[in-house]
C-alpha cells in the first residue's frame, strides 16, 4: 500500500480561506453589539452625572446665600426716663416697657448713625429708616436691656439684622426695578444702603443664627434659623434607633435562624416586604390614628414622629438584616455545632458577629430615610408649629412640640417671602450633609466590622 499523497500528479490540500486573525461578519456583529451596549452604559451614566452635577449647581447656588446675613451696627442711647422712670433698676418695671416703647430709641439711633457717617437722611417721616433694620431688632434691644439693666442711661452698639428686602438687595433677590410694586421699601433706602455699606455700618458676615437659630415668623424671614428643628430631628433620631434597632435586629434573628418554614412564616416575610414598599404618608395616618387620636400622646411632639418613623424604618432593617444574615456562609454554623455549640451559641458568637456590618449599614441607611422624611410628619402637625424655642430639658425635647428639618424646609418653601425660599434651599444644603455624613458613618462602620472567611 502507498501513500496518496506521496503519489506525482495528486492534488494537494486546499488552503484554509479564512484565519483566526481574520474576523468574519459573525463576530464583527457581536463586538459591535458589545460596543453598542458599552456606548449605552456609558451615555445612561453620563446623563445621570449631569442631572446630579445640575442638581448640585441649583443646590448650592441657591442655598448658599442663605448662610450670609446683612448687619447694621447701630448705636442706641438706653434713655432712662423711658426705660425705667423710677431709676430703681426693678427688673420687673423694666419689662413693663413692650417694644413700642423701644421703637422710638432705635429710630433715633438710626438717625444719629446717618448723621454721623455723613449720610443724608432722604425720608420725610422719623419712621421710615426703621424700615431699614429687622423688625426683629427692638426685640433684640429689649432683651439687652432686660439681661443688663446697668446699661440703662448709656448708649450701646447694637449689631443688628438688616431688613429682608435691605438683605435680598445685596444679594440679588431685590433690584430697583422690583421696587416700582413693593411697598415695603423705596430706591432711597437702597441709596441709603449703599452709603452704610461705603462708611462701614452696614456689613454682610456668615450668619451662625441660621444654623443655631429658631424660625421665626413671616414678617421676619432675616432672623428664621433651622437649630431647632435640627434638635427636632435628633429627638426623632434617637427614638427612631432605640426602637427599630433592637425590634428589627431581633425580629430578623428568629425569622433566619429559628423560625419554623411554614405558612404562617411565609405570610409575615410577605407583608414584611409590603410594608417596605408601602408610601410613608400611610404611616403618617396611621400615626395619627393611633398615636395621637387614641393614645392621646402631645400632638407635633418628636415622641409621635419617632414613633411613626420607627413603622416606617423596621421593614427596612428586617429586610436588610435578614439579607446579612443569608450571606454568612452556612459553614459557619455548621462547624460551630459540630464542636458542640448550641443554636443560640452558634448564631450570637459566631453568625451575628459576621453579619454585624451589613446590620449597621443597614440601619444607619434606614436612619438615613427617616431623616428625610416629610410626609409623615404632615399628618401629625409638625409643619404647623413654628419652632421658635429650643426645649428646656431632655423630657420636653420628646414631648414638647416641636418641628424637624424636612418639616421645616417645606414650611419655608410655601411661605411667601422669597427669603424664605432662599432659606429652604440652605435648609437642604444641612439635610445633605447630615444624610452624608451618616452614609460616611455606614461605609466606615462596615470596613471597621467586616471580616474575611
Amino acid at each position: 500500500m502507498t501513500d496518496a499523497t506521496s503519489t506525482p500528479g495528486a492534488m494537494p490540500h486546499a488552503a484554509p480561506k479564512s484565519s483566526l486573525l481574520t474576523l468574519d461578519s459573525r463576530v464583527r456583529r457581536r463586538n459591535a453589539a458589545e460596543a453598542r451596549f458599552r456606548a449605552y452604559g456609558i451615555a445612561a451614566v453620563s446623563v445621570g452625572l449631569i442631572f446630579l452635577v445640575f442638581l448640585l449647581i441649583a443646590i448650592f447656588r441657591n442655598g448658599i446665600p442663605a448662610f450670609t446675613q446683612t448687619f447694621i451696627s447701630v448705636p442706641v442711647e438706653l434713655v432712662e426716663e423711658k426705660l425705667d422712670k423710677t431709676g430703681n433698676r426693678d427688673i420687673e418695671e423694666i419689662k413693663k416697657v413692650s417694644t413700642f416703647g423701644y421703637k422710638p430709641l432705635l429710630v433715633d439711633g438710626l438717625t444719629t448713625m446717618l448723621a454721623d457717617a455723613g449720610i443724608e437722611n432722604p425720608f420725610e417721616k422719623p419712621a421710615d429708616v426703621e424700615k431699614l433694620v429687622s423688625a426683629s431688632a427692638v426685640g433684640q434691644i429689649r432683651d439687652y436691656v432686660i439681661s443688663h439693666p446697668d446699661a440703662i442711661g448709656k448708649t450701646v452698639e447694637f449689631r443688628v439684622l438688616a431688613s429682608s428686602r435691605v438683605d435680598g438687595y445685596f444679594k440679588g433677590r431685590v433690584t430697583r426695578e422690583s421696587l416700582v410694586r413693593d411697598k415695603n421699601l423705596d430706591a432711597e433706602h437702597l441709596d441709603v444702603s449703599d452709603a452704610l455699606t461705603e462708611s462701614g455700618q452696614m456689613k454682610r458676615s456668615f450668619n451662625w443664627a441660621f444654623i443655631f437659630g429658631a424660625d421665626a415668623s413671616e414678617s421676619r424671614p432675616e432672623q428664621a434659623g433651622i437649630g431647632v428643628s435640627m434638635i427636632g430631628s435628633f429627638f426623632m433620631m434617637l427614638v427612631v434607633l432605640f426602637l427599630s434597632l433592637p425590634i428589627g435586629v431581633a425580629a430578623s434573628i428568629y425569622l433566619e435562624e429559628f423560625a419554623p418554614k411554614n405558612k404562617w412564616t411565609d405570610l409575615i416575610e410577605v407583608n414584611i416586604s409590603n410594608l417596605a414598599a408601602v408610601p410613608s404618608i400611610v404611616f403618617g395616618i396611621l400615626g395619627l390614628a393611633v398615636f395621637i387620636q387614641f393614645v392621646e400622646l402631645p400632638q407635633s411632639a418628636p415622641l409621635v414622629g419617632g414613633l411613626v418613623l420607627t413603622l416606617m424604618t423596621l421593614p427596612t432593617i428586617i429586610i436588610s438584616t435578614r439579607a446579612s444574615l443569608k450571606a454568612v456562609p452556612p459553614s459557619i454554623r455548621d462547624a460551630a455545632l459540630g464542636v458542640g455549640a448550641s443554636k443560640m451559641q452558634s448564631v450570637f458568637h459566631h453568625v451575628l458577629p459576621l453579619a454585624m456590618p451589613g446590620i449597621l449599614t443597614g440601619t444607619i441607611i434606614g436612619l438615613a430615610q427617616a431623616l428625610g422624611e416629610t410626609a409623615p410628619l404632615l399628618l401629625i402637625g409638625m409643619v404647623g408649629f413654628i419652632a421658635s424655642n429650643a426645649p428646656d430639658g431632655i423630657a420636653a425635647g420628646f414631648l414638647s412640640p416641636n418641628s424637624a428639618m424636612p418639616a421645616q424646609i417645606y414650611e419655608w418653601a410655601k411661605r411667601a417671602d422669597p427669603a424664605y425660599y432662599e432659606r429652604a434651599w440652605g435648609g437642604i444644603i444641612i439635610l445633605l450633609a447630615f444624610l452624608m455624613t451618616m452614609n460616611i458613618i455606614a461605609i466606615i462602620l462596615r470596613r471597621r466590622f467586616e471580616r474575611r472567611w
